[in-house]
């Protein structure tokens, strides 16, 4: 069957309305990460008769299109610690891969209370922190800076694996939060290791064979004009910025879980 005969199969103002939030979810998950919030919902929606995990697979093949321009990017602009961040990616390789194996053995609904209160608490404490992430906090040792960034892999490797969306988000979390990064260098990071998760993550579904491909590809393709967007936006207008978007992402989070948590 041809591409053509492919995208026939699909009503065409399906195919324009996951194009376009796509496209938004690129540029929120290039700034701050959480483009996953937008487009896995979407895809439920859109095909409510497809398996969670092929909705899991088709969310990721757009989303590492976008989060790997992002992280181009970014890379062009901040100065990496390279040896923090292969020990973070090699961790969060590890722990995405099991987390996407557990996935059809697993309920993934009872990590879903215990993460809706968490963020209630992330976004008091943002709110209210003003100078949260606006610039660099901490002076650790290295061989604390490292083990924090081995143990943020594991955690968030693992969510993403699991259950995926707002993993940008965390990860951005995680480096303000444990390592003290200002919101720009935690997003040039967050959107690095989210690509090597994403990259694990991916090689499961693939492998079993839990893909849409024809929808993962237009979706891909708005998903990298809204990253690069996303990207430019957040070097330009910087920190505060940065931690503006973080907190409405932080919240849609919150009603998305408390949605899940409390009406399903």
């Amino acid at each position: 069957m041809s591409f053509i005969e492919l995208f026939a199969q699909h009503d065409p103002i399906v195919l324009i309305t996951l194009g376009l939030l796509s496209l938004l979810a690129g540029f929120i998950d290039a700034v701050v990460g959480g483009g996953g919030l937008i487009q896995f919902p979407a895809l439920m929606i859109a095909y409510p008769e497809a398996s969670v995990p092929t909705v899991f697979g088709t969310n990721k093949i757009a989303g590492l299109s976008g989060t790997s321009i992002a992280a181009v990017q970014y890379a062009k602009r901040i100065k990496f610690n390279w040896k923090l961040l292969l020990i973070t990616a090699i961790s969060s390789f590890i722990a995405s891969f099991i987390g996407a194996k557990l996935v059809s053995i697993i309920d993934v609904n009872f990590l879903k209370p215990f993460i809706f209160f968490m963020l209630i608490g992330i976004a008091i404490y943002t709110y209210f922190k003003k100078d949260f992430g606006t610039f660099s906090s901490k002076n650790l040792s290295s061989s604390k800076r490292y083990f924090y960034g081995f143990l943020l892999g594991i955690c968030i490797g693992f969510y993403d694996g699991f259950l995926g969306p707002g993993t940008g988000s965390f990860l951005v979390l995680g480096f303000v939060a444990l390592l003290g990064f200002e919101f720009l260098e935690a997003s040039a990071y967050a959107k690095v290791i989210n690509c090597v998760t994403n990259v694990s993550a991916l090689y499961v579904f693939i492998s079993q064979g839990n893909y849409i491909i024809e929808i993962a590809l237009i979706m891909a393709v708005a998903n990298v004009s809204g990253s690069i967007l996303g990207t430019k936006m957040a070097i330009l207008r910087g920190n505060q910025f940065i931690r503006k978007v973080f907190l409405v992402v932080v919240c849609i989070m919150i009603l998305r879980y408390g949605n899940d948590v409390f009406f399903k």
